[in-house]
């Protein structure tokens, strides 16, 4: 293939009996998911968008691919998304048909939506063989609805351009190349497992191995075997890093990889430390959005330095804006400000959103929401989002990521999250949600002063609050908005 190959997936076209995807023991070459989405896209050819139903099967990976061949908008559905998000999204997109699989356990909303039934199986379709042209680039591809945290989900409209460009941007940042094979468990309705874990290894011409349920046992084997590459979520890296510490044949498999790459969240500096000390290898992390795809990388051949997710990526302008919207210059890794983004990763809007899409984008500039600093050398370091975790307490402006680094070192901690709450002299206090380790409970006063030691003592939590299990949604990140507080002076106080 040439550098910059004029289609979307030309690797379909190309690589013949080259494996394309492999779920399980179900496999296909590039030749049998051409012919098998081009099934697909015969039929789906006079729609004006499709859903499709994301299971992590090959279904999944058939139908969008035949979507994409028709140059037909695709909305990936949630399977876990309850009743009342699936009927929003249905009545805010809209779809002419719902793709979805034989054995897939459809929703009384999905079921009054007309379906067609995707057989990976089926390669002879009347008129398939008619090569579809390949769609302008700011065509619209793939529509992925945001989680939803601060209202009903919205539509983030992709365009081909935005998802060609990331791509090849990040193959020039990872070294990626046809030779890859790609092995995760991610969810195929997410920016994360679809477009980088399906779509890259596609437009690549490698392999896609997707390991259905997630566990040590799984990703050893495959990169024992064919894989080359891993990607997952910062809670994956957390229980892989547990399983290398203590089985050196858990560990041998995570050293054999090419490359181990963590997004969607911030992966915590202890487990990455870990990580490295039982495999002697450096998770590599990068940082992106539903709207942008991806914005920055650690490259392959680049420092991996652990809580930064490295440089922006080729094409892709970043700026740190204050709380004016003024660009931000220091680059002291210390000075907070929100990350704003322009490049051609963009998103065209929100589907029927116009006033949020102005929300957001100003001047050819959308501003993120997450909140970073700058190290000398360029480096990104992501301390969290606006509304959750940048806490102005006593006049300073406090990143929460740093303080859950710091609560997470300590051996009785299994899990922390970060928050700030209205306080009368502070403005905001620090407030800090522990999950203990098994037999361990912490006391607040021996956290805070670890945090006060560490970092500075305007950053220690005046508040903690002991739980079983932190809220995450499907990606792993913590949901802090479903963090609840007790009545005042229920409180445990510490510092």
């Amino acid at each position: 293939m040439s550098d910059s190959p004029p289609y979307l997936l030309p690797a379909l076209a190309e690589l013949g009996d080259r494996p394309a995807v492999l779920f399980g023991d179900r496999e296909l070459s590039y030749r049998e998911l051409a012919a098998a989405a081009q099934a697909v896209s015969t039929r789906v050819s006079s729609a004006e968008r499709v859903a499709v139903w994301a299971t992590s099967t090959l279904e999944t990976v058939v139908g969008v691919v035949g979507a994409l061949l028709a140059g037909v908008p695709v909305v990936p559905l949630n399977p876990r998304a309850g009743e009342r998000e699936l009927l929003h999204i249905l009545a805010d997109a809209d779809p002419d048909l719902v793709l979805h699989g034989a054995g897939d356990d459809l929703p009384a909303a999905v079921r009054e939506r007309p379906g067609f039934l995707v057989d990976p199986s089926v390669r002879d379709v009347p008129g398939a063989a008619t090569p579809i042209a390949e769609p302008a680039p700011e065509s619209p591809a793939v529509i992925v609805y945001t989680s939803g945290t601060t209202g009903p989900p919205k539509g983030v409209v992709l365009p081909r351009r935005a998802i060609a460009t990331n791509l090849d941007a990040l193959a020039q940042a990872w070294k990626w190349t046809g030779d890859d094979v790609v092995a995760h468990a991610l969810p195929l309705f997410h920016v994360h497992g679809l477009i980088l874990g399906v779509l890259g290894p596609l437009r690549r011409g490698g392999t896609v191995y997707h390991l259905g349920r997630l566990s040590a046992a799984a990703v050893a084997q495959a990169l024992r075997g064919r894989a080359t590459v891993l990607f997952g979520v910062p809670t994956m890296y957390h229980r892989l890093a547990e399983e290398a510490t203590a089985d050196p044949a858990i560990a041998q498999a995570l050293a054999g990889a090419r490359l181990l790459v963590s997004g969607s969240a911030a992966l915590a500096e202890v487990d990455h430390e870990r990580i490295a000390k039982a495999t002697g290898q450096r998770v590599v992390e990068r940082y992106g959005l539903t709207e942008t795809v991806m914005n920055c990388a650690v490259r392959a051949d680049g420092e991996r330095r652990a809580g930064t997710v490295g440089l922006p990526l080729d094409g892709v302008e970043i700026k740190l804006v204050d709380d004016d919207g003024q660009a931000i210059l220091a680059s002291d890794d210390e000075t907070i400000g929100e990350i704003a983004v322009r490049g051609p990763n963009l998103f065209l809007g929100y589907l029927n959103r116009p006033d949020a899409t102005a929300e957001v984008m100003r001047d050819g500039w959308f501003h993120t929401g997450d909140l970073a600093t700058r190290a000398a050398d360029g480096y990104l370091r992501i301390v969290g989002r606006r509304a959750t975790d940048l806490i102005k307490s006593g006049g300073f402006k406090i990143g929460a990521g740093e303080i859950e680094n710091v609560l997470l070192e300590h051996p009785g901690v299994a899990e922390a999250a970060v928050t700030g709450a209205p306080d009368p002299d502070l403005g905001e206090r620090v407030v800090a949600w522990i999950v203990p380790a098994e037999g361990r409970r912490p006391e607040p006063d021996e956290l805070a002063e670890r945090v006060a030691r560490q970092l500075t003592p305007h950053k220690r939590p005046r508040e903690f609050h002991y739980l079983d299990r932190l809220p995450r949604n499907d990606m792993g990140k913590v949901m802090k908005r479903a963090l609840r507080r007790p009545e005042a002076g229920d409180e445990v106080r510490g510092g």
